[in-house]
């Protein structure tokens, strides 16, 4: 189970807006196309930066991902909270641009568990795993300066429970 196990129970859980990010990488099975990601070509993905249409974007792996801006926008003017499923690049310009985000980090309990975790998925080679390792290894080390809280992946109704209780807290 993986962050996006625990955004799914987010989202099930709580009335928030999930912002649907763009990405150039191609859909795994079962994915749909404006629910998961919006499947774009990397010329549409440079065409939306070109534009200045995305809240964030970041290379993650050698894919491009962002945050489409007017979808965000709308929701927190209209009140909503706005959940954003990111990595530690497009955290920090979200930090920039709204320094008063919540910001949570989702950590594997540790790198052996992550590493059995991309194993056990059928879409993802030995090269891509190593490439995501270093990648967590890089984000670990980022997130206790940039995030305002961290939380382990260890169990998912724990982590999500978690999750609610920092959501609930007063003044967050």
């Amino acid at each position: 189970m993986g962050k996006s196990t625990i955004v799914a129970e987010l989202r099930r859980r709580i009335p928030v807006h999930f912002s649907v990010s763009a990405t150039t990488r191609p859909p795994r099975p079962g994915e749909v196309d404006g629910f998961h990601y919006r499947f774009v070509t990397p010329e549409e993905f440079r065409d939306l930066i070109d534009r200045g249409e995305l809240l964030e974007w970041a290379v993650f792996n050698g894919n491009y991902y962002g945050t489409p801006k007017s979808a965000v926008e709308a929701a927190l003017d209209d009140g909503r909270d706005v959940l954003l499923e990111i990595e530690v690049q497009g955290a920090r310009q979200i930090r920039q641009v709204m320094p008063d985000a919540l910001m949570i980090f989702i950590a594997p309990p540790s790198m052996e568990d992550l590493r059995r975790r991309l194993e056990k998925r059928a879409d993802t080679s030995a090269e891509d795993i190593e490439a995501k390792l270093r990648i967590a290894e890089e984000e670990l080390a980022a997130a206790p300066g940039l995030f305002d809280h961290i939380v382990v992946n260890d169990e998912m109704e724990r982590a999500v429970d978690e999750i609610l209780r920092i959501l609930d807290a007063p003044g967050r």
